[in-house]
């Protein structure tokens, strides 16, 4: 685990925008892989992206309820190093994905109410991160990045085995208030970095990683050390 905590910016889409993210300090960067999403990316975009950022941070592709068959090509495409299952994958089905490419499973959860937390429990000998995002309005068609946030009390202390990580609704403005009720220090942002929906704002994306390093007693942003995802 990283001290500093982990920023992750998801549903980046352009090169002057991931290079802001890197030259910030995050960790990770997010590649959507959805079609109703503002922020979907296409394959040869994607892989683009993912070669600018190796060896400065992790890659992370976001499906929802892909079938194999793009779950394949997008793996083979953009060789990233985290699998983010943003729909109603069950265990099982991240069981399956883990096996079958051999790569980190992050799976997304939506929570309203600690009694959503229980529903994490069957995925943690599959997975090897959960994020925790705020369930989406009623009549949403995107299951996330919907800047919406939750009850982030409803976290703390919380210790199910493996790495969490917070997302919904965070911004440049919420996210040192967040780990510090939450007490999970790795975080993930998308429209909280967007001038317009879809469209990612340099400035906000420097802002936040800025603002989720300060909330982390001892951290400060280190760009430097970002050559240990190769």
């Amino acid at each position: 685990m990283d001290a500093r905590g982990l920023v992750k910016i998801c549903g980046l889409s352009t090169e002057e925008t991931l290079d802001a993210a890197l030259d910030a300090g995050a960790d990770m960067i997010g590649l959507v892989f959805f079609e109703k999403s503002p922020r979907n990316v296409s394959l040869e975009t994607a892989a683009g992206l993912a070669k600018r950022a190796r060896g400065r941070a992790e890659t992370v592709v976001l499906t929802v309820d892909a079938d194999d068959a793009l779950v394949d090509a997008i793996i083979s495409a953009v060789r990233p190093h985290w699998l983010q299952l943003h729909g109603h994958e069950s265990p099982t089905r991240c069981a399956e994905l883990k096996a079958r490419h051999g790569l980190r499973i992050m799976k997304a959860l939506g929570v309203s109410s600690a009694g959503d937390l229980a529903a994490a429990v069957p995925y943690v000998p599959h997975v090897d991160r959960l994020l925790f995002d705020a369930k989406p309005p009623k009549g949403a068609v995107l299951p996330g990045g919907n800047g919406v946030s939750f009850d982030w009390r409803i976290l703390k202390g919380l210790d199910l085995g493996v790495p969490l990580m917070l997302s919904g609704g965070l911004d440049a403005s919420t996210v040192g208030e967040a780990i510090r009720i939450g007490g999970i220090r790795d975080v993930d942002v998308s429209s909280g970095v967007e001038r317009a929906r879809g469209v990612k704002d340099t400035e906000l994306i420097r802002a936040f990683v800025a603002a989720a390093r300060r909330a982390v007693p001892g951290a400060a942003p280190d760009a430097a050390e970002q050559g240990r995802n190769a």
